[in-house]
C-alpha cells in the first residue's frame, strides 16, 4: 500500500500520524481528571473550559494542516497558503499552553515540514526559527520554567524542527528532479517523433526523386526510341514494337504517379509530434484538440510549433497557477492557427519573459505572429499563427 503513495502524500500522512499521536495527552486528561492541576489555571472547576479550548485548537490545527498540504508540489502556493501557516503556528503555539507542555513543539514540526513547499528558503529558515522563539513565554508562563531553561528546550526542538525542515526541502528537491525529468522525456519523445517524421519524409522524397531522375528519364527515352522503331518497322515486327511502346507509356505513366504519391504522403503528422507533450503533465490536464489530418511538409515549421507548444505548457506549469490547459490547433487555408488559454491567475499587466520572447522570434523567423490576452483572475489565452510553406510566406507579403 505504501508503494503506491508518492512522496509528497507520505510526508502528509506521517504529518498527521504526528499530530494524532500528539493528541493522544487528550485521552490521558479525560481518563485522569486530577491531571487537571497540572493545567496553568487548573482547579478541576475550569478543567472542562480547558480540555475543550485544548480540543478545538487541537482539531483545527489537524483540519488546517489537511487542506494546507493538499496537492504539495502540484500548485504554486499563494498568499492563502501563507494566512494558513500563520495559523497552523497560531494554534501549535495555542496547543502548547492549554496542554502545560511540550505538545506544541512537536505539532510546530509538523508545521517545518510544510515551509520549504510553501515559502522561499529563506522565509522558510526564518519562520521556523521565530516559531520556535514564540513557544519560549509558553515554557515560561504556563510551564513556568526559567528562562534560560525555556531558551534551551526551545532550541533544543527547534534542532528536531530543522531536521524535519531539511527532510522535506531534500524530498520537495527530488520531486521537482522528477518533474524536470518528466518534462525532458516528453521533449525528448516529441522531438524523437519529429525526427523520425523528418527522416521519413526525407527517405520517400529521395526514392521519389531517384525514380522521376533516373527511371523517368530512361523510359521516356525507351518510349521515344520504341515510336520512332514503329515508323521504321513493318508487318508483325511493327506490331511488336508498337505494344511495347504502350507498354513503356503505361510504366512511365505508373512511375510518375507512383512519385506523385510518394511526394503527397511525405508530410510531417502534427498531432503525432504533439500530443507527447500532454502527457503525464502533473496537477495540470491538458486537452489538445487537433484538426484530423494536420500536416506539414516543412521539418523546420513543425519543429518551430513542437517548439512553442513546449513552452505554453512549461510557463502553464510554472507560472500561470493553473488546473487546466486548452489547446486548439488547425489549419486555415495557408495558415496554422495555434490557440492556447488556462484557467490559471492572469495579469493585468503582462511583463513577457525569456520564453514569451523566444516564441516570438522563432514565429518572426517563418512569418508568423503571437499574440497574447490576459487579465487577473481570467487566464493566459495565447494565439499563434504561422504560415505552412514559405510559397504562403511570399503571398502573404512577409517574403519578397
Amino acid at each position: 500500500m505504501l508503494a503506491r503513495l508518492t512522496p509528497t502524500q507520505l510526508m502528509r500522512f506521517a504529518g498527521l500520524f504526528t499530530w494524532g499521536m500528539a493528541g493522544c495527552w487528550l485521552v490521558i486528561m479525560w481518563l485522569e481528571p486530577e491531571a487537571a492541576s497540572s493545567l496553568p489555571g487548573g482547579s478541576e472547576h475550569t478543567f472542562f473550559l480547558l480540555i475543550l479550548r485544548w480540543v478545538a485548537i487541537h482539531l483545527a490545527f489537524g483540519a488546517v494542516y489537511w487542506w494546507a498540504s493538499r496537492g504539495l508540489g502540484q500548485r504554486r502556493p499563494g498568499p492563502a497558503d501563507h494566512a494558513l501557516l500563520l495559523v497552523l503556528t497560531a494554534c501549535a503555539i495555542g496547543v502548547g499552553y492549554y496542554s502545560n507542555s511540550g505538545i506544541g513543539s512537536i505539532l510546530l514540526m509538523v508545521v517545518a515540514g510544510l515551509l520549504p513547499w510553501l515559502l522561499p528558503l529563506r522565509i522558510g529558515v526564518a519562520w521556523l526559527i521565530l516559531s520556535n522563539l514564540s513557544i519560549i513565554p509558553v515554557f515560561v508562563i504556563a510551564i513556568g520554567q526559567p528562562l534560560m531553561v525555556a531558551i534551551v528546550q526551545s532550541v533544543a526542538y527547534a534542532g528536531f524542527s530543522s531536521l524535519v525542515f531539511v527532510s522535506s526541502l531534500v524530498a520537495m528537491q527530488q520531486a521537482q528532479a522528477r518533474e524536470d525529468q518528466r518534462r525532458l522525456n516528453a521533449e525528448l519523445r516529441a522531438t524523437r517523433a519529429l525526427l523520425a517524421e523528418s527522416a521519413r519524409i526525407n527517405e520517400r522524397t529521395r526514392i521519389s526523386r531517384e525514380l522521376h531522375d533516373l527511371l523517368g528519364h530512361h523510359l521516356t527515352a525507351l518510349s521515344l526510341n520504341l515510336e520512332v522503331a514503329g515508323h521504321l518497322s513493318e508487318g508483325r515486327v511493327k506490331e511488336h514494337v508498337q505494344q511495347a511502346h504502350t507498354l513503356a507509356r503505361l510504366l512511365l505513366t505508373d512511375v510518375r504517379e507512383a512519385v506523385s504519391q510518394l511526394r503527397e504522403n511525405g508530410a510531417i503528422d502534427l498531432s503525432l509530434a504533439l500530443r507527447p507533450l500532454a502527457e503525464n503533465v502533473p496537477a495540470l490536464d491538458i486537452r489538445m484538440d487537433i484538426e484530423t489530418p494536420l500536416t506539414l511538409d516543412d521539418p523546420e515549421r513543425a519543429h518551430v510549433l513542437l517548439r512553442c507548444t513546449q513552452e505554453i505548457v512549461t510557463n502553464t506549469v510554472r507560472h500561470a497557477g493553473a488546473q487546466h490547459l486548452w489547446i486548439d490547433v488547425r489549419r486555415s487555408g495557408e495558415q496554422i492557427l495555434m490557440s492556447a488559454r488556462d484557467d490559471g491567475r492572469g495579469a493585468d499587466h503582462l511583463i513577457a519573459g525569456n520564453g514569451l520572447r523566444g516564441m516570438r522570434e522563432r514565429l518572426q523567423q517563418y512569418g508568423g505572429q503571437l499574440r497574447i490576452e490576459t487579465r487577473a483572475e481570467a487566464g493566459f489565452s495565447l494565439h499563434l499563427t504561422l504560415p505552412a510553406t514559405a510559397a504562403a510566406m511570399v503571398r502573404e507579403g512577409v517574403l519578397t
